[in-house]
């Protein structure tokens, strides 16, 4: 990663490793970068208030004309971004970080956020010491922009509504105190459901759950789907560029299982075309996709080099086991709302309730570990790693995967942001996976102990 950029954006503990003044001359140096007219959001967090006078105020210093879009999803500030042909965009989010974080995501001029070339480039912009300051006569201005009823219209365009509407299907939503509360429950009245909520109220304390939608704080929407005979629930992070679903039986899926269903339905429209998805996916996806008659293409962990991959290749659909689903039809960018309206269309279309149409996809194992490696001897690491193993599969887009015969793989990786390496790995039985990463924790901690 980054001297600033981490894995998607910059993001800090608020006035600790984030400041605003940090913030003000970072949008100073971004807004450089990207061009006079740039759009302006932020999600619900109660720094974000302050960090959006930042980022403001540091892109009018370099003369750009900002264009407030309020509190909105970042999905929506990014599609507003391509929609009235502007030069780019800020949203102040942490995602789905604790309430203490914030951070600022960069968005380019197509609506997706900018490469990391770009990133390096606004980095360097940064510790140069700034661009120059535009005269008092050209400091730039602020003008409204209204951005989410234009995306709850081009969700919508993007499904058969009125199938929807004709199932008559009820939704539970759990937007988690964030900003998807503002759109996703309108989407899906929009599709004619019968809609149920629970922390629907944007706050950015996230009182009723963490920010981030794992199957241990899901309790409130597990219980709002039982008592409303819901079809599904549907929960969202705090900046609504993810979401994970709760089938009408309560269970709760991860986000590469929705993917894979996505998927599937894409590549019956689509035959034949690529997909593309981190080397950490469960391999599902890439059985949905060959199924399909299609190829997945592999990309490094993080939604920007996944969304970038969707641009510079042409493919259309691409996503993450976290519950990002990046739809290139409306936007190659994460996209919850997006993500459930496409969910809702394959169950109408269908007949079948959500348990079954998942219950279809094969089944997996998996597991994930990590071990302790100073930042510093990474690179040596993962060399000493290479020559050590050997596996009739082997991809090195993002660290270290290997792939084995009995369809068993193992993804070790260091991590961008902790002084730690990461693995990954899936198997057809729990007792396959606990061996991989046994094996490997086990390899790992010697090379670092050999090398240090």
């Amino acid at each position: 990663m980054g001297r600033l950029f981490g894995t998607n954006g910059v993001r800090g503990v608020v006035n600790k490793d984030l400041t605003v003044g940090l913030v003000t001359r970072l949008a100073a140096a971004v807004g450089h970068s990207l061009g006079k007219e740039v759009a302006v959001g932020r999600d619900g967090r109660t720094s974000s208030p302050m960090f959006r006078d930042a980022v403001v105020s540091g892109l009018l210093s370099v003369g750009c004309n900002v264009h407030d879009a309020g509190m909105l999803p970042t999905p929506a500030l990014q599609f507003a971004v391509r929609e009235f042909g502007l030069d780019g965009g800020l949203m102040v989010t942490a995602s789905h970080n604790p309430p203490e974080f914030n951070g600022v995501k960069v968005v380019a001029s197509d609506g997706v956020e900018v490469s990391r070339r770009r990133e390096d480039e606004m980095e360097d912009i940064f510790f140069g010491g700034g661009p120059e300051l535009c005269p008092w006569d050209g400091v730039g201005s602020v003008s409204s922009l209204d951005a989410l009823e234009p995306y709850r219209r081009a969700v919508l365009s993007h499904v058969d509504v009125e199938a929807v509407r004709g199932a008559g299907l009820r939704v539970a939503l759990d937007p988690g105190n964030g900003v998807a509360g503002l759109v996703a429950p309108s989407v899906a009245v929009g599709l004619g459901c019968e809609v149920q909520t629970v922390n629907v109220d944007v706050d950015g304390r996230f009182p009723g759950r963490d920010s981030e939608p794992r199957p241990d704080n899901l309790d409130g929407l597990r219980a709002l789907v039982e008592a409303s005979g819901a079809d599904v629930g549907v929960a969202f992070d705090g900046d609504g560029d993810r979401s994970i679903f709760v089938d009408e039986l309560g269970e709760v899926h991860w986000g590469d299982r929705s993917f894979a269903l996505v998927a599937r339905d894409y590549l019956s429209r689509n035959p034949g075309v690529d997909v593309a998805t981190p080397v950490s996916s469960s391999r599902v996806i890439e059985d949905v996709v060959t199924e399909g008659g299609g190829s997945v293409v592999w990309t490094r962990v993080g939604s920007v080099d996944v969304s970038r991959t969707m641009v510079e290749s042409g493919i259309g659909l691409g996503g993450e086991e976290n519950g990002g689903i990046m739809y290139g039809p409306l936007l190659q960018v994460r996209d919850g709302t997006m993500a459930m309206a496409l969910v809702l269309e394959i169950m109408a279309r269908s007949g079948r309730p959500l348990s079954e149409l998942l219950g279809d996809l094969p089944q997996y194992s998996q597991g994930k570990d990590r071990v302790a490696c100073p930042n510093e001897l990474k690179g040596r690491v993962l060399e000493g790693l290479r020559g050590s193993v050997e596996a009739p599969r082997v991809e090195t887009v993002d660290g270290l995967k290997l792939g084995y015969p009995d369809g068993s793989w193992i993804l070790v990786r260091p991590s961008g942001t902790e002084p730690i390496f990461r693995l990954y790995a899936e198997a057809e039985s729990g007792e396959r996976v606990d061996e991989l990463i046994g094996a490997h924790k086990a390899l790992i901690e010697s090379v670092v102990e050999s090398l240090g």
